[in-house]
């Protein structure tokens, strides 16, 4: 399960990650940094096209193109997990037709009781950024409009992540980039090792949708003396 993350990084950044971006003489973007993304808003995803490598925006929350209705009428699909994706029918075609990455600076997750979950940010040790394993669909709602949608592959828990959550982000290597971008990757680079994470607890405010989207304290660790008596977790751990 990843229910809220964060895309918070520099066009330099994100340009030497896609390894690289291809577009026309790869004109600098200014890039909103985004430290709570919730269901349903506009992700950046990286995606595999005629002409290479690009970053689109897409609705976070993957929308089958033969859904009727309004996007409002649909659960929101935001994760899609690995042991069906080649077999939900929700997910299948575009695991195989249209995959992507979602780059992320971190995500979240919740301990302790369900009316007193206490936040968790997680985050590479390293600085760098994460290759969330994603898929994406094209829908037109009833004005015709069309909407791009994206879903992050979620599989289960490593030992280290097991400590706050059974589910976690898939995560590609940089090596498993061009495969999983051009569909000839299968579902093994999908349970590869992760990289090494930290984690913190973060203030509970980030619990609502919108709370924070544009500030870095969102993400921030607070004393642990004010989180929830859940928070007793180590403050860092590393991911094997």
């Amino acid at each position: 399960m990843c229910g809220r993350f964060s895309q918070a990084y520099t066009w330099g950044e994100i340009y030497a990650f896609s390894q690289p971006l291809t577009e026309p003489e790869s004109p600098a973007r200014n890039l909103q940094a985004r430290y709570n993304i919730a269901a349903t808003t506009t992700i950046d995803i990286l995606v595999k096209t005629n002409v290479g490598r690009e970053l689109w925006k897409a609705r976070w929350g993957l929308i089958p193109p033969w859904h009727k209705g309004t996007a409002k009428q649909i659960k929101p699909h935001i994760n899609s997990r690995v042991e069906g994706i080649d077999t939900n029918s929700l997910f299948k075609r575009a695991y195989v037709k249209n995959r992507c990455i979602i780059p992320a600076s971190g995500f979240y997750e919740w301990t302790g009781e369900e009316k007193n979950k206490t936040p968790h940010f997680i985050s590479p040790r390293d600085g760098a950024i994460l290759a969330f394993a994603g898929i994406w669909e094209r829908w037109r709602d009833e004005n015709g409009e069309e909407i791009i949608s994206a879903s992050i592959i979620t599989r289960d828990a490593n030992d280290w992540m097991l400590k706050i959550h059974t589910r976690m982000p898939a995560m590609l290597h940089p090596d498993d980039f061009e495969a999983w971008l051009d569909g000839s990757a299968g579902k093994d680079v999908l349970v590869r090792s992760s990289p090494e994470l930290q984690e913190w607890v973060v203030d509970r405010r980030m619990n609502k949708s919108g709370a924070g989207d544009d500030d870095p304290a969102t993400a921030a660790p607070i004393e642990l003396e004010a989180a929830a008596p859940s928070a007793s977790l180590p403050v860092q751990g590393t991911l094997f």
